[in-house]
């Protein structure tokens, strides 16, 4: 049976897709990024109600975005080290102090260590970071909040009166994003990590208040380093399958 050129070209732009981690500087045509946003509004939401709302920074908004979220970064980062001491500092200032809508430094169930484990080993190994060097992985994880270099950081917020079905519709608004952005030669990187503090994304922008910060996601034209090449693999759809009883 043949394969309809739609189904391969689809198949071809999942397969090929990866997470961007360093971007070029260059600027993206406002036309094109409003085709990207036309792609992923005709996503499949929850009867419909499209229960997201997004926010798009790119210019001087984006540039104070990235000195703020990682000056917060630093604080956390620098009251980590200091111990007990550092930590009733950062109590007291609460300027380093996540503020975000949901939590996103929490422990991983035990199943889906493994995985996490080998895509985190994999990508520092191809970066050159021993996992002893906490120095280098402080200043690789700090870039998350600089959005790799990234033109445009586009923020997501979910409506908290669908509860757990405004991610999963979030979800489902991401992938076709990020999938349009890659057929247009654009990367992008879905980053739980830019949801670790609101309180800069709210000053910046309007949001309504039953809107809860879920993520964030660079976008921008990725650049010729290897670690945007980087594939951590997938498990077989064989390993996802229940066993029926």
């Amino acid at each position: 049976m043949s394969v309809p050129s739609e189904a391969s070209s689809l198949s071809a732009l999942l397969r090929s897709r990866r997470s961007i981690r360093d971007f070029l500087p260059d600027p993206i045509d406002p036309v094109l990024i409003e085709a990207v946003l036309d792609d992923a509004r005709q996503s499949p939401s929850w009867s419909n109600t499209q229960p997201y709302r997004i926010a798009i920074a790119s210019g001087a908004v984006r540039d104070r975005l990235a000195l703020d979220l990682c000056e917060r970064y630093d604080l956390a980062m620098r009251a980590q080290r200091g111990g007990l001491l550092g930590k009733l500092r950062l109590l007291l200032t609460r300027r380093g102090l996540p503020d975000g809508d949901f939590r996103t430094n929490f422990e991983y169930p035990a199943d889906l260590q493994p995985r996490r484990r080998q895509t985190g080993f994999g990508l520092y190994q191809l970066l050159g970071i021993d996992r002893r060097d906490r120095a280098a992985r402080e200043a690789q994880m700090r870039r998350n909040f600089a959005f790799f270099g990234a033109p445009v950081a586009i923020f997501v917020f979910v409506h908290s009166g669908l509860r757990e079905y405004s991610a999963l519709d979030a979800g489902i608004w991401l992938q076709s994003l990020m999938l349009s952005a890659h057929a247009r030669g654009l990367g992008s990187c879905a980053q739980g990590a830019l949801a670790t503090w609101a309180g800069p994304v709210r000053a910046a922008f309007d949001v309504p208040k039953s809107y809860r910060l879920l993520f964030g996601v660079s976008l921008g034209i990725p650049s010729g380093q290897p670690v945007n090449r980087y594939d951590p693999g997938r498990v077989g759809a064989e390993d996802m399958r229940l066993a029926a009883r």
